[in-house]
């Protein structure tokens, strides 16, 4: 049964073409993993052998469950490294506890969105709220490892992606994985720091390294399949699983800059079509949007659209717009 929707959006959903309603995944029952092996909703298991510490994030968005079901997966089949230290995190618990699949779009945060509070200014600072709180708490666990990737799925119909930080190493990485075949390189938002942001993981020259996985729309058993897909090959390529990593898809990767962040200014933030993620738009100043009554304009052309956000409020980020790299030689 699809669930229902507030009309604007599901006429939205249905004009963008996303996938039928009716395939809303079940949540996974992470009651057996709710208690961590040290800090509540994280599993962290070292190996004798050295090696890197690789740390898969998902639920940083309390409705995004596909990344869920992935963690549970690999819990419950006991996935250990064979060398350095696997941490899985089921990041926001408390949002994901009110997870509803007849709305399914409420239980992405509690008070604030906590993919937006990886400044240490932040974390450090005098705010408090349900998602700063359990950011404080796994920070512990991202200033120790050198790899995260962190699991994310789309409410707007968009080609599956990599984002990392700035020109941060995690695009070379990003680039052998292979798969999903676009590797988007962009500054965040300017609402606050994303997990990929934090620290050292977006700094060239630190060898540690952030991935954002964008799997697919976010309720789709196709996403799921994506995620565990990616995040074994992740595995297998930095050394913590044994065996060769995965033979790479034939579809070479794509790399993309991001050089405009379009955040909405106004209530009335408008997209003159249901744009899709991953759309080259071949012709400079074309109008994609108006912002009460202000024009957004492709600024180049062959312009990428990065995730654009149908129904953005005020202060959220509503498009990205990126540059495609051309492959090197």
């Amino acid at each position: 049964m699809s669930p229902p929707q507030p009309p604007a959006l599901a006429a939205l959903l249905d004009e963008a073409g996303a996938p039928p309603r009716s395939l809303v995944l079940r949540a996974p029952d992470i009651g057996p993993w709710r208690a961590g092996n040290g800090i509540p909703g994280v599993w962290s298991f070292a190996a004798e052998a050295p090696g890197p510490h690789v740390c898969v994030m998902a639920l940083t968005h309390g409705n995004e469950i596909a990344g869920g079901i992935v963690l549970d997966r690999l819990l419950r089949a006991a996935t250990r490294p064979a060398a350095g230290r696997l941490t899985l995190v089921f990041a926001n618990l408390d949002a994901f506890s009110r997870f509803d699949p007849d709305d399914p779009t409420a239980s992405r945060f509690l008070e604030e969105d906590m993919n937006r509070l990886w400044d240490v200014e932040v974390l450090e600072g005098p705010r408090r709220s349900a998602e700063l709180r359990r950011a404080r708490a796994l920070r512990p666990v991202l200033d120790t490892a050198d790899v995260v990737l962190d699991l994310h799925s789309m409410l707007w119909p968009s080609d599956p992606l990599f984002l990392v930080s700035g020109r941060s190493p995690a695009v070379e990485l990003a680039t052998r994985l292979g798969v999903p075949p676009l590797v988007v390189a962009d500054m965040g938002h300017v609402a606050g720091s994303r997990v990929i942001d934090y620290g050292p993981f977006g700094q060239a020259g630190s060898g540690r390294r952030g991935l954002l996985l964008e799997g697919g729309w976010h309720w789709e058993k196709a996403t799921v399949s994506r995620m565990e897909r990616v995040t074994r090959r992740l595995l297998h390529e930095t050394g913590v699983l044994p065996g060769a990593p995965l033979a790479p898809d034939a579809a070479p990767s794509r790399q993309a800059q991001v050089t405009h962040t379009v955040t909405a200014r106004t209530a009335d933030f408008t997209f003159t079509r249901p744009w899709r993620g991953g759309e080259v738009v071949p012709r400079q100043g074309t109008l994609i949007a108006t912002d009460g009554g202000a024009e957004v304009r492709t600024p180049y052309a062959d312009c990428l659209l990065v995730l654009p956000s149908l129904l953005p409020q005020p202060g959220q980020t509503a498009v990205r717009l990126a540059r495609l790299v051309p492959p090197p030689g």
